[in-house]
């Protein structure tokens, strides 16, 4: 019920949301007759601030046009490369016709950068994914709004998640012979589920994952989230925060957790902030200083666009991460897509670096949380772990804004090609063993890899259902 009134509140405000809009149109200009009175500056900022207080705000567009690729400007094509139910593996495929620098674009790694699922839209990476494409080729994984969905879709669990990893994954690595993930808070958990039963199967995994800011054990420094999540019972959240999709979007009747619920919660976790921003923008605009104004714009518009996830996903995640800590427990089984439960073994992880990265003002997901993938992942050397805490950085830091993009960038730019690297040469120094194989008669990869080769089908058959 509460999300038909929040919809009848929003359709009853439109009017008076278009008309503040309009007023502050019409005092801010000059050339009209309001725009000359001597308080018209205030009065139009009074209204915009109004404008934006009360507008709905869409889902914003990633806006990349171009890059720069060792100095060389390269232009960027959005497009969808998987279109599933709930979600898109979007690519921003980089167009050059320098011939040196296409050459350099083909050779670079290829990274997957699985986006959260956590109430603001993918393109909160906006910085993210263009500081990568300078260096490789990018994919994300584009959430949808779950209000958009039609019923007749099905629902989306926490299962269904790790399936679409593994499906963008093993999607690359068919195009490209393998693929680098990068995972940002909420995800850093179904990726390593994800990764952990390839592992498990025998299937190739990524070269190298990077995890960012993420709940691996949220036990470890729990934060203000952590604490909502951990003390109050999972009855508690379906039956306070879980709501109907209205009749007016096309997924009307879905279960969810509505996204104003969740805006509504991110304000609350620092409100004197957002207020005394809100009061900022007010005063730039009567100083007259657009630059402060637009950099406000461009954050909230940002913040403000929330989506609505689909219940079993949001409830299932609250259980499985916040509450019974399955990961870390090793009692974590997914279900695949014959219906059968498979265990998450972090264990089973042998040939993909980690590593993880953490703010040391992060009041999301707290010190030690995300850095707790290195004790699970007990199968890796510490020649493939790595570890990097950033100094004054809060959670957004760590993936966008000044240090995301001259302190932590360089050093996942640097693993990452590290990680390419290695593969390399590993390939390289097959290629002698290959050849006296050849010269005798012999297959050795054929006898090596026959269990390898006997889990293909089913590979396959997961890719296509996934």
């Amino acid at each position: 019920m509460l999300y038909q009134v929040f919809e009848t509140q929003r359709t009853m405000m439109e009017p008076f949301v278009d008309f503040a809009q309009a007023a502050a149109k019409l005092f801010s200009n000059p050339h009209s007759p309001a725009g000359a009175h001597p308080w018209a500056q205030r009065v139009s900022a009074a209204y915009s601030l109004m404008y934006r207080l009360g507008k709905d705000y869409e889902k914003p567009a990633f806006g990349i046009s171009t890059v720069e690729v060792h100095g060389v400007p390269v232009a960027i094509q959005e497009r969808v490369e998987i279109n599933k139910p709930f979600c898109e593996l979007r690519r921003f495929k980089r167009l050059s016709d320098d011939v040196q620098t296409l050459a350099t674009l083909k050779t670079q790694p290829v990274v997957l950068i699985v986006a959260p699922l956590s109430g603001h839209y993918a393109t909160l990476l906006r910085d993210t994914v263009k500081s990568m494409l300078k260096d490789h080729k990018v994919y994300i994984t584009d959430w949808r709004n779950a209000r958009m969905v039609p019923t007749d879709q099905g629902d989306f669990h926490l299962d269904d998640y790790v399936h679409y990893v593994q499906e963008f994954i093993a999607h690359l690595q068919g195009r490209y012979g393998n693929c680098h993930v990068v995972s940002v808070c909420q995800p850093t958990v179904p990726v390593l589920a994800a990764v952990s039963l390839m592992a498990s199967r025998g299937e190739k995994t990524p070269l190298t994952m990077t995890m960012m800011g993420g709940p691996i054990d949220a036990r470890k420094s729990p934060t203000a989230v952590n604490n909502l999540a951990m003390n109050k019972s999972y009855s508690w959240f379906e039956n306070n925060v879980i709501f109907r999709v209205p009749g007016n979007f096309p997924g009307a009747g879905r279960r969810v957790y509505p996204g104003f619920l969740q805006h509504a919660g991110f304000v609350a976790m620092n409100p004197d902030r957002h207020a005394n921003s809100h009061y900022d923008y007010f005063k730039d605009l009567i100083k007259g200083d657009g630059a402060s104004a637009e950099a406000h714009r461009k954050f909230y518009d940002e913040y403000n666009a929330v989506l609505d996830m689909d219940a079993n996903y949001y409830l299932e995640t609250i259980r499985t991460v916040f509450q019974e800590f399955k990961l870390v427990h090793g009692t974590w089984d997914v279900l695949n897509l014959d219906g059968q439960p498979e265990r998450v073994r972090p264990q089973d992880i042998r040939s993909t670096a980690l590593m993880t990265v953490e703010g040391e003002l992060d009041d999301i997901s707290g010190s030690g949380q995300t850095a707790a993938a290195d004790d699970l992942c007990t199968g890796l050397p510490k020649s493939m772990k790595k570890h990097l805490e950033v100094p004054g950085a809060g959670h957004y830091g760590i993936f966008s804004g000044r240090r995301w993009r001259d302190t932590v960038y360089p050093e996942v730019k640097a693993f990452i090609l590290k990680g390419q690297s290695a593969a390399g040469e590993k390939k390289a120094a097959t290629q002698p063993a290959k050849a006296t194989a050849a010269k005798s008669g012999r297959s050795p990869a054929k006898s090596a890899s026959t269990k390898t080769a006997a889990r293909k089908p089913a590979a396959r058959k997961s890719t296509a259902r996934g």
